[in-house]
């Protein structure tokens, strides 16, 4: 690094995050000037996006800079524009967070929605400092903009101010639960304490110079000493991406320097890859286009072409190699462990990325989910073996989550059930519905393995054998029959146990509901016994019943039905007796 540089402050790196839909990237489109979010599909971020934000950029979109005399010294900020999932909250760098500094977009009518709560799990839990931009505010019906936005939200009618006060308090309320204080960014006092609301309008453009206004008084007055740019070139890999057939690694520098040729050392799973710095490219201000560079200063979004670009893996750390390259080795392998404590036992879990996959972790730890194996890419063979091996140990972790990823092309899935989504609380709830609907069908086979529940119809027309054993046709009415399982009549009376079923000339071990089916009965004499019975029922216990009573939701309708059947047929056999 050259002296002039060693000592400077650099850009604050800002990640823009929220509920999908709350307005994260029209926010960044107003700050820039352009109309990215009308490009994207369904209006949704599809990726990760970065912007350069210069300091004259800043004094143009926010004249109250000048107006307050505050001699600003950052350089301008890099934005992070992430998708609706919260993963990108969770960048990582050495030692910390990737961001500085966060705005929590939130949309004023719907207030704290599911990803909204995760994103704050993961502030907390990192400790980034942010702010929130409470968006949307022109939809609250008869909202008139004035001179500045404090006076805005002063001097509304009466009718608009209560909503607005209305939907702030109980946006508060939940901030509250959630364990943040907060308070309109004017009121704020304490800017470690609280947490600074800015009302504003992605669509109108009220409130976003005061967005940018909180923004660089935060900026200046904690971060300062945090921005001093150093010696060591490092920076985060965001993807490897193919354009034109040539391969990049997308990435954000987030400290030093770094240079054309420069030997650089990225993380892994196992020792890191090392390769050299071929060509750069640097994202040019307000803009997704990039220019070739000799060398680039942090912090900056950039393209690297790489002599060795093999295994290289999303959300992996990279530094410019110097005389201490087994400090690296050691810092990286401590980096990538602490992500990768896993359990004795649980479920298998992939992601897009090194941040990903440390969200998912620890927010499925927060919900007790236990973590037998994690890795960044695609579902393959080896998570699926992983997943089989649980089938024995404990079914509920025969499953495998996929974070922004899908299982490779030629992977059998067999029994392994496989849930991915691009949304973290989504699939945490997917996983959750899952477990209970698996573990409703674990009991219920449990219960059936103490008694099977099942209804047959005598078909009169097919007895092919009378006696020593009886063989004759039956139709699977209702639940299953099995081999061996005892039945009754119609009249609640002891009949005899299965003893085998033949089904298109094979033996079963057993029969479902629908399907016909020879059945060997021995001890019983056809047209003495059974010559006008027409149903016959498996033979149920009392305390097995009343098992199965005490668990009416694991049973079918149907199965419900057979159930109260056989206990009026034992009720009256009772009777009868007496």
């Amino acid at each position: 690094m050259t002296k002039e540089n060693t000592g400077k402050i650099r850009q604050p790196i800002v990640t823009v995050c929220g509920h999908v839909d709350h307005g994260k990237t029209s926010i960044l489109d107003r700050f820039r000037g352009s109309s990215v979010q009308e490009g994207e599909a369904g209006g949704i971020t599809q990726k990760i996006s970065f912007t350069k934000y210069p300091f004259e950029q800043i004094i143009k979109t926010c004249p109250l800079v000048k107006k307050s005399g505050v001699k600003l010294e950052i350089p301008g900020f890099l934005f992070i524009d992430t998708p609706g999932h919260a993963a990108f909250t969770n960048l990582r760098k050495r030692g910390g967070s990737l961001a500085d500094l966060a705005i929590l977009v939130v949309s004023v009518k719907e207030g704290v929605q599911p990803q909204t709560a995760e994103v704050l799990q993961i502030l907390r839990t990192y400790k980034t400092p942010f702010l929130i931009a409470l968006n949307k505010i022109d939809s609250i019906s008869g909202w008139k903009q004035h001179n500045n936005l404090k006076e805005s939200v002063e001097n509304q009618a009466s009718n608009v101010k209560d909503e607005f006060q209305e939907a702030l308090l109980t946006f508060q309320g939940t901030l509250k639960e959630q364990g943040f204080d907060s308070d309109l960014y004017y009121d704020v006092t304490d800017f470690t304490k609280k947490i600074a609301i800015v009302p504003c309008s992605a669509r109108t453009g009220e409130g976003i110079s005061e967005l940018l206004f909180v923004l660089c008084g935060l900026s200046q007055r904690f971060l300062k000493e945090k921005l001093k740019i150093s010696n060591d070139a490092k920076g985060v890999v965001l993807e490897v991406k193919k354009e034109k057939g040539m391969e990049s690694v997308e990435s954000i520098l987030y400290d030093g320097e770094l240079k054309v040729g420069d030997e650089i050392a990225i993380a892994s799973f196992g020792e890191p890859i090392v390769s050299k710095v071929r060509a750069l490219e640097e994202v040019l201000p307000l803009s997704f286009k990039f220019k070739s560079a000799d060398n680039i200063i942090a912090a900056t979004g950039a393209r690297l072409q790489l002599t060795n670009k093999e295994g290289i893996l999303s959300g992996m750390l990279f530094q410019k190699i110097d005389k201490n390259f087994e400090d690296i080795k050691k810092s990286f392998k401590k980096e990538v462990s602490s992500v990768l404590k896993m359990d004795k036992e649980g479920i298998i879990i992939k992601a897009d990325s090194l941040g990903s996959l440390e969200a998912l972790i620890a927010l499925l730890k927060q919900e007790n989910i236990h973590i037998v194996r994690a890795g960044i890419g695609p579902i393959g063979k080896a998570d699926i073996s992983a997943a089989k091996a649980n089938l024995e140990i404990n079914p509920l972790n025969a499953i495998v989550l996929g974070f922004n990823v899908e299982p490779e092309e030629d992977v059998e899935i067999g029994k392994i059930k496989i849930l991915s989504h691009p949304v973290v609380y989504k699939l945490i709830e997917e996983l959750q519905v899952w477990r209970q609907e698996k573990n409703a069908e674990i009991e219920k086979e449990r219960m059936l393995g103490l008694a099977t529940i099942g209804k047959l119809e005598v078909l009169h027309n097919y007895v092919f054998r009378n006696a020593k054993p009886a063989i004759f046709g039956v139709r699977v009415v209702a639940g299953k029959v099995k081999v061996g399982i005892p039945l009754i009549n119609d009249k609640g009376e002891e009949v005899a146990r299965i003893k085998s079923l033949q089904h298109d000339k094979t033996n079963v071990n057993e029969a479902t509901s629908g399907q016909e089916l020879a059945m060997a009965l021995p001890g019983v004499t056809f047209d003495r016994q059974l010559k006008d019975v027409k149903y016959l029922y498996s033979n149920i216990g009392e305390r097995q019943i009343k098992e199965f009573k005490n668990k009416k939701d694991l049973l079918s309708a149907e199965e419900l039905r057979v159930l109260q059947e056989v206990l009026d047929l034992k009720e009256r056999a009772a009777l009868m007796k007496k």
